[in-house]
């Protein structure tokens, strides 16, 4: 089976998608599927190259607008490597992507991985809107990563019949606790030993809500570590210099996974305080679940507390109030018990539910019902 996943941007793009494109075409690749990428480059030129033994194309890109990249050769490039397809998955949303299979790559059956809505670009969403709806109509089949999104979804709640959920997976052996994991630990926890640690993970982004747990921290008596950058660093960064809390806010820019994950077991809790449904899931979740970490996020009606369950891995608390939030962390800091029993919790769920091979299973299966139904 030979198949075309289609996106905007792959590693060493740094994001949540493009992580999991990663680890699906390598996954899918060790399970004798022939899977090919076709994204976007960050410059002019087209180039081909094989990532972990994945062939990779970027076609030469000439525009970058409203977080959309504008590559004109990806069109003629998707017609030539759909022909020779069994497959074609989008993962959604990228319009150009899914104008460009409308037009040129319907010879062969499609899938799509539907992401998230769109949420910001509320005038572009509105002309994209028919588009969307026009490419899940024709697929053969749409996965999503939870029931809850499905069903709060304008857009998946009309093709819920066609919808399956395949749980985004992680590779949990890389998020075991080494002799090295745990000495980086220790050594972090000594810069910072006047207090407990609290993480965030994540790019930098307007929905991640790091503003309303930075004014959050006021009431906390911890440190935020925060890992990652974005568009939204500058601004995050004077705004906790406005609220007097440097000496309890930090930010580490990007960071190697050996530090990340020194990260995960030095801090107490790790909090995913997004404000809006771009936020579908948070695979930051699993990976702290992973290492044992309780979670505090938002309900968003998405999939963010369908992975958090509230009281069993973690807290789920209310979008945009800085005071349910800080009273859900000081809740955990201080039962160690408590964080324990829910770390513990999480750990198992993720193992069991949001595996690496989990995730290739369902998605092979999704295949072969898809053709099978073409």
């Amino acid at each position: 089976m030979r198949v075309l996943l289609l996106y905007k941007d792959y590693y060493p793009v740094v994001g949540g998608i493009e992580n999991n494109i990663r680890l699906l075409a390598r996954g899918l690749r060790e399970r004798g599927v022939d899977a090919h990428v076709l994204v976007t480059n960050t410059g002019p030129a087209t180039t081909r190259e094989a990532v972990d033994g994945v062939p990779v194309t970027r076609t030469g890109r000439q525009a970058h607008i409203l977080s959309t990249p504008i590559s004109l050769s990806y069109f003629s490039e998707l017609r030539r490597q759909a022909a020779s397809a069994d497959l074609v998955h989008l993962h959604a949303p990228y319009p150009p992507a899914e104008l460009a299979q409308l037009l040129l790559g319907r010879a062969q059956p499609a899938v799509i991985t539907y992401h998230s809505d769109i949420v910001r670009q509320r005038r572009t969403g509105k002309l994209y809107a028919p588009l969307l709806r026009k490419v899940l109509q024709r697929a053969a089949l749409v996965a999503a990563s939870s029931p809850v999104y499905i069903e709060s979804s304008p857009f998946l709640r009309n093709v819920r019949t066609k919808c399956r959920v395949i749980h985004f997976g992680i590779e949990t052996e890389r998020f075991a606790e080494t002799e090295q994991v745990r000495g980086d630990a220790q050594r972090l926890r000594r810069q910072h030993d006047d207090l407990p640690l609290l993480l965030f993970i994540g790019r930098l982004r307007h929905y991640k809500g790091v503003d309303v747990l930075i004014r959050a921290m006021h009431r906390i008596k911890a440190k935020l570590l925060i890992i990652g950058t974005g568009p939204m660093r500058e601004a995050w960064q004077n705004l906790a210099q406005a609220e007097g809390l440097v000496d309890k806010v930090f930010f580490l820019g990007d960071a190697s996974e050996r530090e990340s994950l020194a990260a995960r077991y030095a801090a107490e809790l790790f909090v995913l305080p997004s404000t809006n449904r771009a936020e579908a899931l948070g695979i930051v979740q699993l990976e702290a679940m992973a290492c044992g970490m309780p979670v505090v996020c938002t309900e968003l009606g998405t999939g963010t507390s369908y992975v958090n369950r509230n009281g069993v891995t973690g807290v789920v608390v209310s979008p945009n109030d800085p005071q349910a939030l800080a009273a859900a962390i000081n809740r955990l800091l201080v039962s160690p018990a408590l964080r324990a029993k829910m770390g513990a919790e999480g750990r198992r769920r993720v193992r069991e539910e949001f595996s690496f091979h989990s995730m290739i299973d369902s998605t092979v299966a999704f295949y072969q019902e898809a053709l099978s139904e073409g």
